[in-house]
């Protein structure tokens, strides 16, 4: 398989054309940014802990009967998915309080919720990924009520899947965004990805944070955060 052409090239990862019209080369790149890319840097290997954590909870949720655009790991920083029209909405799904939940309800972090909660946000950065509802997402078009149903089933059933994964390995599952896509007979798929830069992730006995918070917050060994999510995975992913 070739690589046509870049369609999408993001600071994080960068999106291939193939020479197969109905697949996708995702490469994930050692870059991080926080606040909307305003700060900036690079994390070795950050790339290949990435691809390699996404793929191994793409591959748990796929032998769970999650349909998603995720079909193999190509190399230490690319992975092979089907291509999609995205959805621009994200998907939050939320076990424990932390990050805008708390700033915006004015909640101490770390409250653990009776049910998970699902927020949904307009993915566009011009207005900063704004939260919204069930009828915004409808009113503007992005979803159909069934769509939507959808989504939210599956958000769940990822929720229901990995939530013990990672308590298994020492790690809470915090919260996480993922988005989903549609193919071309309007099935609806679990799409982007699943790793240090899109969920929260503590260990468990220590409380450390282990994942993108570390950037944000000037906490240092963001590496080695990425690093122990994935070392662990590994062991428990074989």
């Amino acid at each position: 398989m070739k690589k046509i052409e870049i369609i999408h090239d993001g600071v994080s990862k960068k999106v291939y054309a193939t020479d197969e019209p109905d697949k996708v080369i995702i490469q994930y790149t050692d870059a991080i940014t926080a606040y909307y890319k305003i700060k900036r840097a690079l994390i070795k290997d950050k790339g290949l802990y990435c691809n390699a954590v996404s793929s191994m909870v793409f591959t748990v949720l796929k032998n769970a009967g999650v349909p998603m655009h995720f079909i193999e790991r190509l190399s230490d920083t690319e992975q092979l998915c089907r291509r999609v029209d995205s959805i621009q909405m994200e998907v939050i799904v939320r076990n424990v309080v932390a990050g805008s939940m708390a700033k915006r309800l004015g909640m101490d972090e770390g409250i653990v919720l009776k049910e998970p909660i699902v927020d949904l946000c307009y993915k566009t950065e011009d207005l900063g990924d704004p939260l919204i509802n069930d009828y915004h997402a409808i009113a503007l078009g992005l979803v159909t009520k069934e769509e939507l149903a959808v989504i939210y089933s599956l958000a769940e059933k990822v929720n229901a899947v990995l939530t013990p994964l990672f308590r298994g390995i020492g790690i809470t599952l915090v919260d996480f965004k993922i988005e989903f896509g549609r193919l071309p007979d309007g099935q609806i798929i679990l799409s982007d990805d699943i790793t240090p830069d899109s969920a929260r992730f503590w260990d468990i006995e220590t409380g450390m944070k282990l994942d993108k918070d570390r950037f944000r917050h000037d906490n240092g060994k963001v590496g080695q955060a990425y690093r122990t999510v994935y070392e662990r995975l590994k062991e428990a992913v074989k």
